[in-house]
């Protein structure tokens, strides 16, 4: 009789013990360099105190600690919700189900894009520009001012016009129509970015921490262009980079294609 018939192990229990060290993994990568580490490490402490309260059969702490194990769930839940939904959607990004998703072409968005953030970087003309691609951005939407409409090189100009009111705050487009502008976006917590980044670098990141969303970012002060996506800037890209990496991220399996041979 071999050890893993006398420990009744199948491949099932190795299948699921698998599963669960990819899930813990990828949630250890979520957390890291975030207030998310912090917070283990003070429930750590918790569970730490409750053992010993456990052992020395401390009676009236062993009844409060009962009580708070009882929404212990619920609570990790509320506590690592961001944690848990960008863990959830790094799952729903898998290429194997990415690739039955089809993308109608995006061309006239891009083009409009690249050239109106060009032109915003020659002039240091800050700006904030979300793309919305599998995860709906429906709530961050209803924050801004509701506009819906095409696109345009000069729309994107004026929106970000210094002496306009919709200026500050993000521009959301979706579904190749500009929704809204001066939208609120969530921000960044990451200890691993500068702390020389201003708000708007760090609502750009914190919106695809998460989301999937694509973001574009030009610097008021430097007028550097950067992207976020996946929780990570890629900062001083050229405006060709960036219609690429627009290219890659929005639009269909065979602008893709395109994209990359373009590229190499």
């Amino acid at each position: 009789m071999t050890l893993l018939e006398i420990l009744d192990i199948g491949a099932g229990d190795f299948f699921e013990i698998a599963l669960v060290s990819f899930l813990m993994y990828q949630l250890y990568r979520l957390m890291k360099g975030t207030i998310a580490v912090q917070i283990s490490l003070g429930l750590g402490a918790l569970f730490a105190i409750q053992l010993v309260v456990w052992v020395l059969d401390m009676k009236v702490l062993n009844m409060v600690f009962s009580y708070f194990n009882q929404v212990f769930v619920l609570a990790i839940i509320i506590i690592f919700q961001p944690e848990i939904r960008r863990l959830l959607l790094l799952l729903g990004r898998n290429p194997l189900i990415r690739q039955f998703v089809s993308t109608d072409s995006q061309e006239e968005v891009i083009k409009a894009t690249v050239s109106a953030v060009d032109h915003m970087s020659d002039t240091k003309q800050g700006a904030l520009l979300a793309f919305q691609r599998t995860t709906g951005l429906r709530s961050y939407i209803e924050t801004g001012e509701v506009i819906q409409s095409e696109v345009t090189r000069d729309l994107l100009l004026t929106i970000f016009n210094k002496e306009t009111p919709l200026h500050d705050g993000a521009v959301i487009i979706a579904d190749r129509r500009l929704e809204a502008a001066r939208c609120i976006l969530p921000v960044s917590t990451s200890m691993k970015l500068s702390p020389q980044l201003g708000l708007r670098h760090r609502a750009g990141v914190g919106l695809t921490e998460q989301t999937d969303a694509f973001v574009v970012i030009v610097s008021e002060e430097t007028g550097n262009i950067s992207i976020s996506r996946d929780g990570a800037l890629i900062s001083n890209i050229t405006p060709n980079e960036l219609s690429t990496y627009l290219r890659n991220a929005l639009g269909s399996s065979s602008d893709r294609r395109r994209a990359k041979q373009r590229a190499a």
